[in-house]
């Protein structure tokens, strides 16, 4: 589901690919294996690009969006749009015949997918770009994160983790920051989260302000939400035993979330956070969950100190094996719109929250 599903339309095809998901990911978040391109003489080579253009015009973007795209279908790249459905229309409008040679993919970003969903679609089209005849993906991708200031806060943590996720797959992937939609402080970040800016057409320089993920994630300030300042609809400090709690947080859940289906995700994924708490954490461990507004928050806490990974969670903690385990956080960032891990001296918050349908 997408963080700004109200506004998107995801019936507006150029060419969508279908079929299931294919679970790629890596072991370890700095490791992801992708495909290497190939060259003329047969040799490996790795054209990485991950670049941010920012826009204010329609013919500012199309300046952007059209050089950037019939170099691709030149070098005979998989080309590919992620954007929203105006801008779609707006793009094969004016490659005209060539559009058939574009395919549409709103999963490849948070345009239409949660995070942990959107790399696995992004590590399929890497698999599917070895068979085009560069071996390369080109994605244009236009950003919309959504409405919420959480919802901003996800979506830089993606733009920056991509670039340890994804950092040397064959791809060239430029991304639209259009001023006319975007508020200023998302338009500022993409010079933190790309390391490489478009500087008018084909021209690519170096992000002066490019921040190392590692550094970045961590950095953004994680603050209360204001139902947070209410009376939590449920609330228990060191929880006896992880079975109860489990209970606990489904018969909240199943009082405050009317889609079942939802209730039942949300469920699970609060209970692989509990698990985590009692598993790896440091006990007591203890709950709180607010609604209101049509929102749900979920805080679990426990006393450990030793957490100090900004990439949990966004791929499966031990690859394609899940009966390893290492599901909880990544499960969370799955079914849940937004997840903060607040680090503090007395011990580690992990703060869900997600709209209702």
């Amino acid at each position: 589901m997408s963080q700004n599903e109200d506004s998107i339309d995801r019936t507006e095809p150029v060419r969508k690919h279908h079929g299931g998901l294919v679970e790629g990911s890596a072991t370890e978040c700095s490791s992801q294996v992708v495909p290497r391109q190939r060259t003329s003489d047969g040799t490996v080579s790795v054209s990485h690009g991950h670049a941010a253009a920012v826009v204010a015009s329609e013919s500012e973007l199309l300046g952007v969006a059209l050089p950037f795209l019939d170099a691709g279908l030149r070098e005979g790249d998989l080309v590919t749009l992620n954007c929203p459905p105006d801008t779609v229309t707006l793009i094969c409008r004016e490659l005209g015949e060539r559009a058939t040679e574009v395919e549409s993919e709103p999963r490849l970003s948070l345009l239409g997918s949660r995070a942990p969903d959107a790399l696995t679609m992004c590590s399929r089209f890497l698999e599917r770009a070895t068979a085009a005849a560069s071996g390369r993906l080109r994605l244009l991708s236009e950003v919309d994160f959504g409405r919420d200031p959480a919802d901003w806060r996800e979506g830089q943590r993606f733009e920056s983790v991509y670039n340890r996720l994804m950092g040397d797959a064959p791809a060239s992937v430029v991304c639209l920051y259009d001023r006319r939609r975007l508020p200023g402080s998302v338009v500022s970040s993409a010079a933190a989260t790309h390391p490489q800016l478009l500087d008018g057409p084909g021209r690519f320089v170096p992000s002066a302000d490019f921040q190392d993920p590692g550094t970045y994630i961590p950095s953004l300030p994680l603050p209360r939400e204001p139902i947070e300042d209410g009376e939590p609809g449920f609330a228990v400090d060191d929880a006896p035993t992880l079975a109860g709690l489990r209970h606990q947080l489904g018969a909240t859940l199943a009082s405050l979330v009317s889609d079942r289906d939802q209730q039942e995700d949300l469920h699970l994924a609060a209970s692989e956070i509990a698990a985590n708490a009692f598993r790896h954490g440091t006990r007591p461990v203890s709950a709180r969950v607010w609604s209101g507004g049509g929102r749900i928050i979920c805080v679990i806490t426990d006393r450990g100190t030793s957490y100090a990974d900004p990439f949990s969670g966004f791929v499966p903690a031990h690859g394609l094996d899940l009966s390893h385990g290492g599901m909880g956080l990544w499960l969370a960032r799955k079914l849940w719109d937004h997840v903060d891990l607040i680090p503090g001296p007395e011990g580690l918050s992990v703060r869900l929250s997600t709209r209702l349908r």
